[in-house]
Parts: C-alpha cells; sequence; structure tokens
C-alpha cells in the first residue's frame, strides 16, 4: 500500500516553510510527518539529532537540503494487522533492500505512534533476515525464534514493557505400561544420560508443538518400541527448573494400556526394549536411589492395586477456539460426587 506522507523539520527556533507556515518549536528538535492515512491527515513526531540538523541549518546549502525535505514524498508503509491487546501484528514476506525497509519501519513506527498503538510484532521468515538489523536499530528486540522465522518485539509506550514472555516451559511423558502378567514395558537409550548406564526406564520424550499429552505418551510407545497402546490416564507430573537451555520442564507420568505385545525396539534411538518383571524394575539401583522414582513406582503399585486414581482426558472446546482440546480431571471421583449430588437432590 503506498501512503502519502509529506515531512517538516523542526528547529529550536522559528522556521518558515515553503508552504507559507510558520511554526514555533517545541523544546527539541524533531521531525513531523503528516499521514493521509484513511482518508485523514495525521500528524506524529518522530526525534531527529540537533546536531546533524544544526550543522545544515548553519549553511546556505544545508538550508536548502532542509528546506528540500518538506517536498511531498512517496513512502510505503509496512502492511499489519492489528491484535487483541492494542498492538499491530508485521508478517514479511516481499524481498526488499534492508535501507527501504528501514525507512517504511521509521515511517510506520511514527503512525502506530500516533494511533496509540502499544506492543509490535514483526514475524521476519528465515530469508529475509537481511531486514533483522534495520530493526534492531529501532529498538527491536528478539522475542523468540523457530525453524523458519524470527519474532521481534518492540513496545511503544514510554516505561516497562508489558510484552508476554517467550515460551517458558518445555513438557514431556513419560509412559507406564503393564501387562496382565504384571511386566512393564521399558527401554535402555543410545544416547543421554542413561547411555551405557544399564539402566531400564519407561518410554518417555517431548511432546510436539499443537500435540496432546494423551497423544504423544502414545506415540512414543509405538515409536520406541512399536507397542500399540491405549491411553488411560495421567497419574501424576513433576515441574523443575533450569533444564534445557534454561526453561522449566513439565514431565507427564501417563498410564497407558497395551494393545499389542510383540515389541520391535527404534533402531536409531534405542539399545534394547523388553517386557521386565515389576519387582526387577523397581528392585534396580537407580530407581531405589532416586526420590522422584521411589515415589513414581508408589503411585504406579498404588494404581495397580486400585488403590490410586489419576486424571482421564475429557474432550473440550474453548470460546477461543473450535479445536478440540483436552481437559484431565479425576474421572472416578467426579462421578462419585455426581451421584452423591443426585442422591440428595
Amino acid at each position: 500500500m503506498i501512503r502519502s506522507l509529506s515531512t517538516h523539520s523542526f528547529l529550536y527556533s522559528t522556521v518558515i516553510f515553503p508552504l507559507g507556515r510558520t511554526t514555533l518549536l517545541p523544546s527539541k528538535v524533531c521531525k513531523v510527518y503528516s499521514f493521509l492515512h484513511l482518508g485523514n491527515w495525521v500528524r506524529a513526531r518522530i526525534p531527529v539529532r540537533t546536531r546533524a540538523v544544526s550543522a545544515l541549518m548553519s549553511s546556505k546549502s544545508g538550508m536548502e537540503q532542509v528546506l528540500a525535505e518538506n517536498e511531498v514524498q512517496q513512502v510505503r508503509l509496512l502492511d499489519s494487522v492489528n491484535d487483541d491487546h492494542g498492538g499491530v501484528i508485521v508478517e514479511l514476506s516481499e524481498s526488499m533492500d534492508s535501507k527501504v525497509f528501514a525507512s517504511m519501519l521509521k515511517a510506520s513506527l511514527a503512525l502506530w505512534r500516533s494511533q496509540g498503538k502499544r506492543g509490535v510484532w514483526i514475524k521476519v521468515p528465515i530469508e529475509l533476515v537481511n531486514l533483522v538489523e534495520a530493526a534492531v536499530k529501532e529498538g527491536f528486540w528478539f522475542h523468540h525464534a523457530e525453524p523458519k522465522y524470527l519474532m521481534l518485539a518492540f513496545w511503544i509506550p514510554e516505561g516497562a514493557h508489558a510484552l508476554p514472555a517467550n515460551a517458558s516451559h518445555r513438557v514431556g511423558v513419560g509412559a507406564f505400561v503393564m501387562n496382565k502378567k504384571r511386566e512393564v514395558l521399558v527401554v535402555q537409550e543410545k544416547s543421554g544420560i542413561f547411555r551405557g548406564t544399564g539402566v531400564w526406564k519407561f518410554p518417555t520424550g517431548v511432546v510436539d508443538e499443537g500435540e496432546d499429552i494423551c497423544a504423544a505418551a502414545m506415540r512414543e510407545v509405538k515409536e520406541e518400541t512399536a507397542i500399540d497402546t491405549e491411553f488411560v490416564e495421567v497419574l501424576a507430573f513433576r515441574q523443575s527448573h533450569k533444564s534445557f537451555f534454561d526453561k522449566s520442564d513439565l514431565f507427564f507420568v501417563c498410564m497407558l494400556r497395551p494393545l499389542s505385545f510383540d515389541i520391535e525396539k527404534q533402531e536409531s534411538e534405542i539399545e534394547d526394549a523388553q517386557w521386565m518383571p515389576w519387582d526387577e524394575y523397581v528392585a534396580q539401583p537407580f530407581v531405589q536411589k532416586h526420590e522422584l522414582m521411589k515415589h513414581l513406582v508408589g503411585i504406579c503399585k498404588a494404581k495397580e492395586d486400585e488403590a490410586y486414581f489419576g486424571f482421564s482426558p475429557v474432550p473440550i472446546t474453548s470460546r477461543i477456539s473450535d479445536e478440540k482440546s483436552y481437559l484431565y480431571v479425576n474421572d472416578r471421583d467426579l462421578k462419585g460426587s455426581k451421584v452423591r449430588m443426585s442422591q440428595t437432590a
């Protein structure tokens, strides 16, 4: 989109412009932009360096240069959409020279500032990385990065910004799978902290972006052992900090019911896999010495003895999105509560 932009230089003293207007300056040097936006002229000020302007004004040629700036220029503004919090979002897709981008960004910031906008988000695809430096020079910072893009952020109002921080947690799952022989599905890994230790552990992994916890647990078991499972419930979860790249970590221990029994280990990641008798698994020194593992063993045993109930997934939708999500609840106690309520009604 092309929008007309006229520029006027304001100095410490009175300046007479070619348009015949005489303007007395505020207490600092700035450049005022007049935007023709949606049929209305909008004025916005951008500070400029006093020393540079004073040097220009000290000579006739410098004065001519300043006056020349008052001529109407054609300046492109960055395409943007409003977000839900009084800010704007820009998704770059067009290749351009970094100087052209810098000019567009300055003009756009002036307009957004005049409109009272707050946060500015610029999504820079990896192929337009040449534009990042120009944005950083304007005060943008790195908010987060993904394999295909970098997200830059800027806060227009004075004072501390109120933009949300980058994602702070990584989510992992561990799968407790026991057959009717009271054998638990365990693996030995080819890499990581357990490599070469001889420790047998539950299948574990990281939840992918957009993946549900229940789906991630079943996927990890299938990938590492080729065992098909049915998700039962979340038994417990642990939160820790300063984990992967200093992020916090949420680890969900899930119970799954096996639907198949023939193991085929994942060659790329798994050294070995087997159905191990429960008592042998518990007797491992690692399990006996590790506080977290002792807690998990107690929970899993209580679950098998039907003395413990975790959280089952209930599909729901929200006001924000029609996408299906899950609410994890203690289904047994919830049903019992409903029965008691109906009996007292």
